[in-house]
C-alpha cells in the first residue's frame, strides 16, 4: 500500500510543480521516448539475467505492492508453532518429529499453519535441519549448516534486487540515448517552421527527463524495497535458527522461544507477555494466522 502511495506522491508532486509553472502536460506525453527508454531497459534485463532470476524479479516487484507477509502477528504464530513442536520433542524425544518433518502437510502441528507449509524456503530450511537433528547431528555442526543455508538463500534473494538496481542505473543513460535520437530528428527538420523544431527539441529533452525520473522515482525505490524484503526474510530465518539451536543445546521449549523472540527485529518484536500468553494460553487460533498476518500487513 505504501509503495503505491509513494509512487502517486512522486508523480503527483512533479506534475503539480510543472503545472504551477504553467507547463503543458501534453508536451510530456511522448510515447516514442517512453518506448525507446522502457524497451531498451527491459531488453538489458533480459540480456543480463537468466530465466530463474527474471521470474524472481517479477515476483519481487509484485510482492512490493502486496506488502510484506512478515508481521508481528506472523512472528507470534511462528513462535507458537515452534513451542508446540519443541514441546512434543521434549516429551516424546526428537525421533517423534520424524513424521512431521518428512511430510509437513500431514503433520498435526505444521498443518495448523498453512502459510508455513506453502512457503517452501522456510519449510525446507526448518524441516531439513530437524531431519538432521533427528539423525543425531551435533548442534554446533547444525549451527554452521544453517548459516550456510541462510547465506545461499540470501544470495539467491538478492539477485533480482541487483538486476533491478542495474536496470535503474541504466535508465539515465538510456534517456540520453533517446534525447540524442531526438536531436538527430531535429537536425533533419532544420529549415522548417520554428514551432515544429521547438516540438522536436522538447520531445528530445523529455527523453532525458523520463530516464532520470524512472531511475530515481520508480525503479530505484522498487529495488530498494525488494532489498529490504530480502533482509526481512533473512532475519526471519535467523530467528528460526537461534531458536532451534538453543533447544538442541538443552534449553527448555519456552526458553528457546524466548531466545527466538529476542532475535526478532525491534519494530516487529512482540512482548514477552504476548508470546507467553499465545504459547501457554493458546492465544489466537493457528488457523487465523494467515488472515491476521495479511490484515497486519495491510494496516502497515
Amino acid at each position: 500500500m505504501f509503495a503505491i502511495i509513494g509512487i502517486v506522491v512522486v508523480f503527483g508532486a512533479i506534475a503539480a510543480g510543472y503545472l504551477m509553472e504553467h507547463g503543458n502536460l501534453k508536451v510530456l506525453m511522448q510515447p516514442a521516448e517512453l518506448i525507446i527508454i522502457g524497451g531498451a531497459a527491459i531488453g538489458t534485463v533480459l540480456v543480463a539475467n537468466p530465466l530463474h532470476i527474471l521470474k524472481k524479479l517479477v515476483g519481487g516487484v509484485t510482492g512490493v505492492f502486496k506488502g510484506s507477509k512478515i508481521t508481528k502477528q506472523y512472528y507470534v504464530q511462528t513462535l507458537k508453532m515452534m513451542y508446540d513442536l519443541l514441546n512434543k520433542a521434549r516429551k516424546e524425544g526428537l525421533m517423534s518429529l520424524e513424521a512431521d518433518v518428512e511430510d509437513p502437510a500431514k503433520s498435526p502441528i505444521f498443518s495448523k499453519y498453512p502459510a508455513f507449509v506453502k512457503d517452501h524456503h522456510v519449510r525446507d530450511f526448518l524441516c531439513d535441519t530437524l531431519r538432521m537433528a533427528v539423525t543425531g547431528a551435533d548442534p554446533f555442526d547444525l549451527d554452521q549448516l544453517m548459516d550456510l543455508d541462510m547465506e545461499v538463500h540470501h544470495h539467491d534473494s538478492t539477485q533480482p534486487v541487483t538486476a533491478l538496481s542495474t536496470m535503474a542505473d541504466s535508465l539515465p543513460g538510456l534517456g540520453i540515448v533517446a534525447a540524442v535520437l531526438g536531436v538527430v530528428i531535429t537536425m533533419g527538420a532544420l529549415g522548417g517552421p520554428p514551432e515544429e523544431i521547438g516540438k522536436k527539441v522538447a520531445a528530445a529533452l523529455v527523453g532525458t527527463f523520463l530516464g532520470i525520473l524512472l531511475c530515481y522515482g520508480l525503479i530505484g525505490p522498487l529495488a530498494s524495497n525488494m532489498g529490504k524484503a530480502a533482509e526481512e526474510e533473512h532475519a526471519y530465518l535467523g530467528v528460526l535458527k537461534v531458536l532451534v539451536i538453543s533447544f538442541l543445546k538443552g534449553a527448555a521449549p519456552i526458553q528457546a522461544v524466548e531466545v527466538g523472540r529476542r532475535a526478532i527485529p525491534g519494530h516487529l518484536r512482540p512482548s514477552f507477555q504476548e508470546v507467553e500468553k499465545t504459547c501457554r494460553g493458546g492465544g489466537a487460533s493457528a488457523g487465523d494466522a494467515p488472515a491476521a498476518a495479511a490484515a497486519a500487513g495491510a494496516s502497515s
